[in-house]
């Protein structure tokens, strides 16, 4: 059975809304540091890092991707990006964007390790609430 993990994108987050292009973005911004830190200990951790490749399937263009790999331990993780009907604590509804991370059936240990990983670098730079694959919550926006 597929596992999901969703990064809430709050009111007091970096922004109210992700795109899957600036999610791209974000995946070759993690790649290339940590290429960095494997050049700073002077070991090919490009490679082991995060070994996978974006793949996106055409009828899935602006809604959903997924990272590939060809690693003999990790297979796929699925990404994408959606919006929600909030209530907020006064009563009003408001729209609340979110970013879907999936292990479909398919996946390894070592892909809910590299999607954890994954997850919290985006819920940190999004600043937003990372509703964890094992239901536990983690807030990375400012608190009141």
């Amino acid at each position: 059975m597929a596992s999901n993990a969703y990064i809430k994108l709050v009111p007091s987050s970096a922004k109210e809304s992700v795109t899957t292009d600036e999610l791209k973005e974000l995946f070759h911004y993690y790649k290339e540091i940590t290429t960095k830190t494997g050049k700073q200990v002077d070991w090919q951790y490009d490679e082991a890092s995060f070994p996978y490749e974006i793949k996106e399937k055409p009828e899935a263009k602006g809604s959903w991707f997924y990272l590939y790999s060809n690693e003999d331990r990790y297979h796929a993780i699925l990404l994408g990006v959606d919006s929600e009907v909030v209530t907020l604590e006064d009563g009003s509804e408001q729209a609340q964007s979110y970013i879907q991370v999936t292990l479909p059936e398919s996946s390894t240990y070592g892909d809910k390790g590299k999607a954890n990983e994954f997850c919290k670098f985006l819920a940190k730079k999004l600043q937003g609430e990372l509703h964890l694959f094992n239901g536990r919550v983690m807030y990375f926006y400012p608190r009141k």
